[in-house]
């Protein structure tokens, strides 16, 4: 089966991960790239480091309170502690509709001055935004203690064209 290729506008990178340790590293990388009015998107399976990398990214950006999966509460604002912008940290998991569902979160009103995170958020959330980041990081599954993930970023969007991703290779 061949790859579909990027349209001009998407902008992507392949990186191996190796453990928590780096999936956090990770985050913190993307933390210099990111800008207020990012929507980041993230999909894997569960365990496979979507929080781990949040955590990375706020720490990074340096938000208050510490990052933890948003999963029963759907959505956690972490408030900048300086100048940076805030981070808005979302679980979609148990959402099952698309953007009228998320509609009562105000995305779209917390997305111009913060940089907003969307576990699970493929097919709800891309309307928000022209310019996005969709994260899939993938892991082996079934019983394994293989800390191993291929995480592939693509940067859709005239922002990700201008901007790429090369930051993130670390």
């Amino acid at each position: 089966m061949e790859a579909a290729q990027p349209s001009a506008a998407e902008v992507v990178t392949r990186l191996d991960v190796n453990s928590p340790e780096e999936m956090r590293e990770l985050g913190l990388r993307l933390a210099a790239v990111v800008r207020p009015g990012d929507l980041v998107m993230l999909t894997g399976e569960l365990g496979a480091g979507k929080t781990t990398l949040t955590r990375g990214l706020g720490e990074g950006l340096g938000v208050r309170g510490a990052v933890t999966s948003p999963t029963f509460v759907i959505a956690r604002v972490h408030p900048p502690l300086g100048d940076g912008p805030a981070l808005v940290h979302v679980d979609a998991y148990r959402l099952g509709g698309g953007l009228d569902e998320m509609e009562d979160l105000d995305l779209d009103v917390s997305l111009p001055e913060s940089v907003v995170v969307v576990e699970w958020g493929d097919g709800k959330v891309e309307e928000l935004s022209d310019d996005r980041l969709r994260v899939v990081i993938d892991r082996a599954v079934g019983d394994t203690d293989d800390e191993r993930r291929v995480v592939t970023v693509t940067g859709v969007g005239e922002r990700w064209a201008e901007a790429g991703l090369a930051a993130l290779a670390g």
